[in-house]
């Protein structure tokens, strides 16, 4: 049976993935070059808190305590995503570019912040011979300071500049692309650069971080190439006064709506990043799993999420609200790390693999929709799509941060009271530290799901949270 054009296109567009993503601003081909910004900061993510933390406390023998505070520094980064994002609503250049002069620059400083710190390890680590002090330090601080704030500056624009291509009934299939991509890159660069490492020398590392740095700057110059129409700008126009961040921050805040879905999204993240460093420790000490099945949780939890952003993007693209699908997600969530902590005593492996899926899809649900609901919120006044992206990745990088930070001090913390014998018989054991930090996430979920059902009657009634009639919240209004 030959098919017909009409036909042959329904069909791709139906079973292929994110086929359907295309749209007369955003054709396929653009569309996917432009992704490509989402798999180099995926690649820049895996080298800074992956392969640089690895290699640096191994192979280098960097103290543990100076490697924590360098991976943390990128996110010391985040909160300014907020002012890049409108720094890139209000630009104002000769012809006409807003996104693109921001692409750039995030792809320069990713670049340069990678190019030089391999010999900033190096220096750090005592490989060189030097009379400077602390210079190892400070050019180490550096480094993650300048990838960090490339990263953080390449993906608010990028996610900015999707926003103002893709129209209303793509978008939602466009941020699951996106984020996609972002997997695509976390995990192949991880496997690459894992596999270039294995026989280490200072000079392979040198060449390697290097070698991504040229391979990030490639990506993006590929991405940002011929993306955002010329619009010529007179001398005048661009002399204008812009307007001041504090009233754009004051348009965006309006109503309520854009500070209750922050606050959502920083509880949220934390909620569901807090087990990030903990998940494969736990099922090695309580568990007795070996290495090799440990390092399969990634990639049952990279299945999970993949499976919910699938799910995320064919529920929105069906018109369901976006509060509702992070709602769902929370719930599976609730459900995924109550799953964890009964896998513990039922000492089943089945139990502890399915939790950590369910971790996944949970995470993708909630990320791809409070995502989708951040770029489909309207612009106030002199607030754009850039300032709400960049409120959005300023909550859930900065969260992310915190958790992984709060989530391994209260491990040890509890841990020790427990085998210490302070917290009685019953709990004297290596389990209770994790499990404490997992009673902690169902509660910070329980918490989100609260802040959530204001924004669900918001979407339905178009009552704004803090409005008259809205300061009750009954069952109804909660995202069942």
């Amino acid at each position: 049976m030959i098919l017909r054009p009409d036909q042959l296109k329904q069909l791709t567009t139906r079973f292929l993935p994110f086929a359907d993503a295309a749209s007369d601003g955003l054709p396929m081909a653009q569309l996917l070059r432009l992704s490509l910004f989402q798999v180099s900061v995926g690649m820049a993510t895996v080298m800074l808190l992956g392969t640089l933390n690895r290699v640096m406390i191994v192979e280098l023998s960097v103290p543990a305590v100076i490697v924590a505070v360098m991976i943390a520094l990128p996110v010391l980064i985040a909160p300014f995503r907020t002012l890049l994002g409108f720094r890139s609503d209000t630009y104002r250049s000769a012809i006409g570019w807003k996104r693109i002069p921001y692409l750039w620059f995030g792809s320069l400083w990713q670049m340069g912040g990678l190019a030089v710190m391999p010999f900033a390890l190096l220096v750090l680590s005592g490989e060189t011979v030097h009379d400077v002090p602390f210079a190892g330090e400070v050019l180490a601080a550096l480094a993650f300071l300048m990838t960090g704030l490339g990263l953080h500056m390449t993906q608010t624009a990028g996610l900015a500049l999707a926003t103002d291509r893709a129209d209303d009934a793509t978008r939602p299939r466009v941020v699951a692309l996106l984020y996609v991509m972002f997997l695509l890159g976390m995990g192949l660069s991880a496997v690459i650069v894992g596999w270039l490492l294995t026989d280490f020398s200072p000079l392979r590392l040198v060449r390697v971080v290097q070698g991504a740095a040229v391979v990030g700057i490639t990506l993006n110059l590929i991405a940002l190439w011929k993306q955002e129409k010329v619009r010529p700008m007179t001398r005048t126009e661009r002399a204008a006064p812009r307007p001041r961040f504090r009233d754009a921050w004051s348009d965006l805040m309006q109503g309520g709506q854009a500070g209750r879905l922050l606050a959502v999204v920083f509880m949220g993240t934390m909620a569901f990043n807090m087990q990030d460093v903990l998940l494969e420790p736990y099922g090695g000490e309580i568990l007795g799993l070996s290495v090799s099945a440990t390092t399969m949780l990634t990639a049952i939890w990279a299945a999970g999420a993949l499976f919910g952003f699938g799910i995320a993007a064919r529920m929105l693209a069906a018109g369901r609200d976006p509060f509702r699908i992070a709602g769902i997600g929370i719930l599976a969530g609730i459900v995924s790390f109550s799953v964890v902590i009964f896998a513990a005593p039922m000492a089943s492996p089945v139990m502890f693999f399915t939790g950590a899926g369910l971790i996944g899809l949970g995470g993708g649900l909630f990320s791809v929709s409070t995502l989708t609901a951040a770029m489909k919120m309207p612009a106030r006044g002199t607030a754009g799509h850039g300032l709400a992206l960049g409120a959005w990745g300023a909550a859930q990088a900065t969260a992310a941060g915190l958790a992984i930070a709060l989530g391994g001090g209260l491990r040890d913390w509890v841990g020790a009271l427990a085998t210490s014998g302070a917290l009685g018989e019953a709990l004297d054991t290596p389990a209770t530290g994790y499990s404490f930090v997992y009673h902690v996430e169902i509660g910070l979920l329980f918490l989100t799901l609260a802040a959530l059902g204001p924004l669900v009657r918001f979407a339905r009634h178009g009552d704004p949270p803090g409005k008259p009639g809205s300061a009750r919240i009954g069952l109804a209004d909660f995202p069942t």
